[in-house]
């Protein structure tokens, strides 16, 4: 059920700032800013050969990572996203082996385009993994 890691994010005050250093550092090809309102955050991707690192930051002092990112002002790693084929279908699984989704348990579309969810971290080590259909 579980595919590849599609990114890794890091909850930062300004991600195209810090998308740059990956850029210089890695030569990462960085996408441009794009605000996500159903999410509460603008999303830059640092594009790597095996993987991508997105860069969120606050949009406006309801979001939902305003906290994290003032609680880590030098930005911290906020979760992990898997690819998955199936949302519906990994998300009834998930569930049936006791994991809990988190909000309402209906993918919202993500950065890519495509359903996402996110899983509780207290069930995943401490890490707040987000799935994404492929």
């Amino acid at each position: 059920m579980l595919g590849r890691l599609n990114h890794v994010a890091i909850a930062v005050r300004d991600a195209k700032s810090a998308a740059k250093i990956y850029g210089k550092a890695f030569g990462a090809e960085i996408s441009e800013a794009v605000a996500l309102p159903d999410h509460g955050v603008i999303t830059v991707f640092a594009t790597l050969p095996n993987t991508k690192i997105e860069f969120i930051e606050p949009l406006g002092e309801a979001s939902p990572i305003a906290k994290f990112v003032e609680r880590n002002a030098d930005g911290g790693i906020h979760h992990l996203c898997y690819e998955v084929p199936d949302i519906i279908a990994a998300r009834d699984q998930l569930i049936r082996e006791g994991a809990r989704v988190l909000g309402d348990g209906v993918p919202k579309i993500g950065a890519h385009g495509k359903p996402v969810l996110f899983l509780h971290p207290k069930d995943f080590s401490g890490a707040l993994v987000e799935i994404e259909q492929t």
